[in-house]
């Protein structure tokens, strides 16, 4: 009996396992960002910048010099931005650069060079999500997608999550992971931490700056990958091998539109840096990711 009920479980796990992984999208993987047919020649001008695709409207001298990038990101460079702090009134501050300097904060320029609506106003956003969005979002409004013009006031990034050289992640205390850190590389090596990436993952990419692990855009989000994500089992994840679904470009599983009851998937990929959240960190190691 006990044989019996070992094999029955051991399959029902198997097919939990084979629930959470999918198949190859239907869609192109490369999503919104197909920008209405353009492609990847949207972000990346083949020749000459944002003046080989017409949209150079502040004159950058420096367009294109760096990953070919064809949006105009000049009316962004020194530009300071607050994003959202702890409480209210609080922030962290980020200077914007342009192409010729080499710190995280590049890619965070070239981001909003299409995702803010604010100061980048010549990019071809259109201020929607090309996304089936599950019901639980609501219909009362289009969701906005361009930062620092989402309906509040102009120039409001304190709704915004921190990025930047000063949206730090740090290691130890009530908040955070038992992890390491070492040249500004996070190492997820405490009791608490390995256990979370055997549960789930540990899928962000921060940038080091000054021997610093900070948050940029592309620690969360990969911006070629927008439906599936792929995942292979072994030190930085314990998840089955294989194709997961997520949305919003998320570079992990994150799946809100998930139809289980209790799944936690989504509170997973925000536990990788807010470690003090985690199931891990408040006594509980036996609870899986749940698809």
């Amino acid at each position: 009996m006990k044989k019996v009920l070992l094999i029955t479980l051991a399959i029902f796990a198997m097919a939990t396992f084979a629930a959470a992984q999918i198949q190859a999208p239907q869609s192109d993987v490369l999503g919104a960002h197909l920008n209405y047919g353009r492609g990847c020649a949207a972000c990346h001008a083949p020749h000459s910048g944002a003046w080989g695709n017409g949209a150079n409207k502040s004159g950058d001298t420096t367009s294109g010099d760096v990953a070919l990038w064809g949006q105009d990101v000049g009316n962004l460079v020194g530009k300071t931005l607050t994003f959202g702090g702890t409480g209210p009134g609080t922030g962290y501050s980020e200077t914007l650069v342009g192409f010729t300097a080499s710190t995280p904060d590049l890619n965070i320029t070239l981001c909003l060079s299409c995702h803010d609506g604010n100061y980048a106003q010549g990019a071809m956003m259109k201020n929607a999500v090309y996304e089936k969005l599950p019901p639980t979002y609501g219909t009362y409004n289009t969701i906005p997608t361009l930062l620092g013009a989402d309906h509040n006031y102009a120039g409001d990034y304190l709704n915004d999550h921190p990025v930047g050289l000063n949206a730090a992640v740090s290691c130890g205390g009530q908040y955070n992971w038992d992890c390491t850190e070492t040249n500004g590389v996070i190492s997820m090596t405490g009791a608490n931490s390995s256990q979370f990436v055997k549960n789930y993952g540990f899928f962000v990419r921060l940038s080091a700056y000054n021997n610093t692990a900070v948050v940029t855009c592309t620690s969360c989000h990969n911006q070629h990958l927008m439906n599936v994500v792929s995942v292979t089992n072994g030190k930085n994840s314990g998840l089955p091998t294989g194709n997961y679904a997520t949305m919003f470009f998320i570079r992990a599983p994150y799946n809100p539109a998930s139809g289980t009851t209790g799944s936690n998937q989504t509170a997973q990929f925000c536990r990788q840096c807010h470690g003090g959240e985690a199931n891990e960190s408040n006594g509980s190691y036996v609870i899986p990711t749940t698809f």
